[in-house]
């Protein structure tokens, strides 16, 4: 599973982050990126699905 989030879309709420630290990170000027490739560790599928699901811009994307 992948988790990619698109930087255009994304307006800082940080839902994601809050969510799920391990997979997100929030730059200077607030906004979410996933942290490496965006490879969810084996464990945190569910994590990566509910901060999908809590993004009010629907700016992530999961890759099964």
């Amino acid at each position: 599973m992948r988790v990619q989030v698109d930087t255009e879309k994304c307006q800082g709420h940080n839902r994601c982050f809050s969510l799920a630290a391990e997979l997100f990170d929030v730059d200077d000027y607030g906004y979410a990126t996933e942290l490496g490739d965006g490879e969810v560790p084996s464990g945190l599928e569910d994590k990566a699905r509910l901060a999908a699901a809590n993004c009010p811009e629907f700016a992530i994307s999961i890759e099964e």
